[in-house]
């Protein structure tokens, strides 16, 4: 084999390489292409998450407004609960008293 017929067998070689890449690589991406009803189902996908997180979003403000409303409702009923236990012992105390009178007399 002379120098003319190793150079013309390397640039066989290295066309046949280049075109069996150049094919590897168009069948990878024929292979690997996202289709357009892939896409569509991502995007609907992402606008469903979307309207969640905003509904999660509401539900938490509620919950949060909810339990306000429910503390300070709490607060109320205690206050007057006390004020309930505190009539009620002025009350008994006042009838001991009147009991106590009337027992004296």
């Amino acid at each position: 084999m002379n120098r003319t017929e190793f150079i013309i067998a390397i640039t066989i070689i290295l066309i046949l390489a280049f075109a069996m890449g150049w094919f590897a690589n168009w069948l990878v991406h024929r292979m690997t292409r996202v289709s357009d009803s892939d896409v569509n189902e991502l995007e609907r996908l992402a606008s469903d998450l979307h309207d969640a997180e905003e509904l999660r979003d509401q539900a938490i403000t509620y919950i949060e407004q909810r339990e306000s409303e429910l503390t300070a409702q709490l607060a109320q009923v205690e206050a007057e609960l006390r004020a309930t236990m505190d009539g009620l012992r002025d009350a008994r105390r006042e009838n001991d008293d009147l009991r106590n009178r009337l027992e004296k007399s």
